[in-house]
């Protein structure tokens, strides 16, 4: 059964910021924990550590100090939409968070997204109001099972591009 959900967790930002990373919208595990990709399964953390060569964050005030020590704004797509569970193909009658907040508090080099879904949703929604682009990595989800942590890894390694 679809249920209309208003996303629960705020951003994670500073003046610092350089990247964004978007995700579609938080599964129904990440909704629970308050906090982004809270689902054990997800490779979201464990990327990220490999990829900045950093310690796992385990706590929520641990992955939130560790995005913004690593200059990474997070948010999602999607501010309330129809959803059945976690499944992003169940999306229905989005409506998109508003990015300008994030993007005048510092200087986002790049928007990247989490996966295709959430870079379709960006692109249908969000890229036409912003003028901006974004970059689709491969989802970090466990839907993902083509996508290895090595494989992973080399490809999100393209953010730290935006910190040389």
């Amino acid at each position: 059964m679809h249920s209309h959900i208003v996303h629960p967790i705020p951003p994670v930002y500073n003046e610092e910021s350089r990247i964004l990373i978007l995700g579609s919208f938080p599964s129904v595990k990440s909704r629970e924990a308050g906090f982004f990709y809270g689902h054990p399964q997800n490779r979201y953390w464990k990327v990220l550590a490999a990829v900045f060569r950093d310690s796992f964050p385990e706590t929520v005030p641990e992955r939130r100090a560790f995005l913004l020590r690593h200059r990474i704004a997070a948010w999602d797509v999607i501010a309330s939409c129809d959803i059945e569970g976690s499944s992003d193909s169940s999306i229905r009658n989005v409506a998109a968070n508003d990015l300008s907040a994030i993007l005048n508090a510092g200087d986002i080099r790049h928007i990247y997204t989490n996966g295709k879904t959430a870079w379709r949703l960006y692109q249908k929604y969000t890229a036409p109001v912003l003028g901006r682009d974004s970059i689709c990595l491969p989802s970090t989800s466990p839907a993902n099972a083509a996508w290895n942590i090595e494989r992973l890894t080399e490809a999100w390694s393209v953010i730290l591009e935006d910190f040389i």
